[in-house]
């Protein structure tokens, strides 16, 4: 692990996102409240926010840090009658001495994951893709965004 004993403590922030590409009838199950494992954008969530918390523990030499919130927020891209997109986001924020860019980047993962468990039944078509750092803010590098993302 890389020694953070002497960085000052901040304020950080962490934004990242991806998408679980799906059918069109899966999408709609999903909202209707039909799927038989039950509600999959809340358990989703709840699975994002646990695995970020636990991040040391999936990825070997990130630290053990203190999260002040972690948010996962979902949206829908129906794009038609046969594919649809589901996309997550998930903001990740603490006060210490490392960056909290891996915190919001499982939470993602883990979401997308869950949704992919939850669906699998009726349809092992489904795509996870594109999770990436969409922001971070705070330390020594300061602030940066992805060019061009919304």
């Amino acid at each position: 692990m890389v020694n953070v004993g002497d960085k000052p403590m901040t304020h950080r922030v962490c934004v990242a996102s991806g998408e679980v590409r799906m059918s069109a009838a899966t999408l709609a199950r999903i909202y209707a409240g039909e799927m038989a494992k039950g509600d999959v954008l809340a358990t989703a969530r709840l699975a994002g926010i646990q695995a970020a918390k636990r991040t040391s523990d999936w990825i070997p030499l990130a630290h053990p840090l203190p999260l002040d919130s972690v948010a996962i927020d979902f949206s829908a891209d129906p794009q038609g009658t046969s594919e649809s997109t589901l996309h997550i986001q998930a903001r990740a924020e603490a006060h210490w001495r490392t960056g909290v860019e891996m915190e919001a980047l499982v939470a993602v993962s883990a979401a997308a994951l869950t949704i992919y468990d939850m669906c699998k039944a009726i349809d092992r078509s489904m795509v996870v893709t594109d999770v990436r750092l969409v922001s971070k803010s705070g330390g020594k590098s300061g602030d940066w965004k992805r060019p061009a993302e919304k």
